[in-house]
């Protein structure tokens, strides 16, 4: 489910946490684990944060799956007092978090709330119905769920909103990192290569040794005309891979049998090189396949468009009877050019007569990305709605182009991008939480009695 991992974004201190956390500690322990004594559960406020509460349902509702996950990962000898104090830590820090996000105007709206379940439930290889039904068997409903990915939700798009702005990153920063040790490991090739042995030892008769070479020799030569290698691994090789194919996995150059290392290298995916030698026989290797950075293509489409959007002058049936019109015009003989710099309501590409240029589809709406995708050379798209209006396209060509350097550098990003992000994360959660009013009001009775929070009036 949702997860409730109790490491905060920094330590508590327990100045912040203060003099309560064991009275705390006594209420949940009353009641989530003494079942025995099965006390009155009651609810109260633990916190005040601002202008918002931590009750102490809250509080427990964490904590039995908090010592669940931690058990489950191995952790012995827990200490209570100190999950609550980690627990309710992150509480205020989410509490702040989320009062953030409402002053920002933050909100999820119930179709991508829906759709953010429908997604967690397809990851868990179920449809809705069948996850909702899930949920109820272990004792979850299904709105306590939903309102769990909101939160959750909002506090990925708040923590976005206010920490991007905060991460800079320069192209020097990029050379330095491109250039660095860790990210040339990072960023390597990765090779599948199929290996077959024929193996040979310090007895083996120089007759028979010339024998395997000339063998080798033949399954080179079966292969290069298209032979399966797994088949002829599984039937002729004698190393410990023979029985899966022959096939080494995939492996970084730094890993790959420093014999035929600098070979793989200079290949390309299915070149068979030439057999190679050494004191435990004749090896015959198979570039299966290669992926990485220098692998890195983009399908790039050359694409022109007209648009017209709705306004106060033309309603939305008048300006997809436009669009159709403008469509047959150009079926009919008209140059789309002249009419995009006429009619078309792209500022960006009207004064070049729609063109858009080579372009990735990742560059576009879902929709305009889909009517590219199903539109043939030199076609023109049926009409189609987009968030900016009515579209008709034109599909001029399509290409791969080497984007191996381009790749490097966007993965170079996003390594820089995930640690700063971190730790200007880090920063802002520091001064939100220094800079909150944070009161814990927690009263106990009598040690005969049952612990009692304190509520909002006390």
């Amino acid at each position: 489910m949702i997860d409730n991992c109790i490491q905060p974004r920094r330590k508590p201190t327990r100045a912040c946490i203060g003099a309560h956390v064991r009275g705390i500690a006594v209420l949940v322990l009353a009641i989530a684990g003494n079942a025995a004594a099965q006390p009155k559960t009651v609810d109260g406020i633990i916190a005040i944060v601002n202008d918002d509460v931590v009750l102490a349902s809250e509080l427990v509702e964490r904590y039995d799956g908090v010592v669940q996950q931690l058990e489950a990962a191995g952790a012995e000898d827990l200490e209570r007092d100190a999950i609550l104090e980690q627990i309710l830590e992150r509480l205020i820090l989410e509490s702040l978090q989320l009062q953030e996000a409402k002053g920002r105007g933050v909100e999820l709206d119930d179709e991508t709330l829906t759709d953010a379940v429908r997604n967690y439930a397809a990851q868990n290889g179920m449809e809705i119905d069948a996850f909702i039904a899930a949920l109820d068997q272990e004792g979850i409903s299904y709105r306590a769920f939903r309102e769990q990915v909101r939160r959750q939700l909002t506090l990925d798009r708040v923590q976005r909103e206010v920490v991007n702005r905060r991460v800079y990153i320069t192209e020097q920063d990029i050379d330095e990192l491109l250039a660095s040790p860790f990210f040339a490991e990072q960023i390597s090739d990765e090779y599948r290569v199929g290996h077959i042995l024929l193996a040979v030892d310090q007895n083996t008769a120089a007759e028979e040794v010339e024998a395997l070479a000339e063998k080798a020799d033949g399954l080179v030569a079966q292969l290069q005309d298209g032979a399966d290698f797994a088949a002829l691994a599984v039937e002729h090789s004698s190393a410990s891979t023979a029985l899966e194919g022959g096939d080494l996995g995939w492996r970084r150059a730094s890993r790959l049998p420093g014999l035929f290392a600098e070979h793989v290298l200079a290949a390309a995916v299915g070149d068979v090189i030439e057999p190679l030698r050494n004191s435990s026989g004749i090896h015959i290797i198979k570039l299966l396949d290669k992926r990485g950075a220098s692998q890195q293509t983009n399908d790039e489409t050359l694409v022109r468009h007209i648009l017209l959007t709705p306004s106060a002058i033309r309603t939305e049936e008048e300006t997809r009877a436009a669009i159709e019109d403008l469509r047959e015009r150009i079926l009919a003989g008209a140059d789309f050019a002249e009419l995009a710099k006429e009619h078309s309501d792209d500022p960006g590409s009207a004064l070049s007569g729609g063109d858009l240029g080579w372009s990735k589809a990742d560059q576009f709406v879902r929709e305009f990305q889909e009517a590219m995708a199903g539109t043939e050379i030199d076609a023109l798209s049926p009409p189609f709605r987009s968030e900016y209006g009515w579209h008709i396209l034109e599909v001029q060509g399509r290409r791969q182009q080497d984007a191996s350097d381009e790749a490097r550098r966007d993965y170079a990003v996003r390594v820089l991008h995930a640690q700063r992000f971190e730790e200007r994360l880090e920063e802002w959660l520091t001064e939100i939480r220094d800079e909150a009013f944070v009161e814990e009001r927690l009263a106990l009775s009598d040690e005969n009695t049952e612990p009692v929070a304190e509520d909002a009036e006390s």
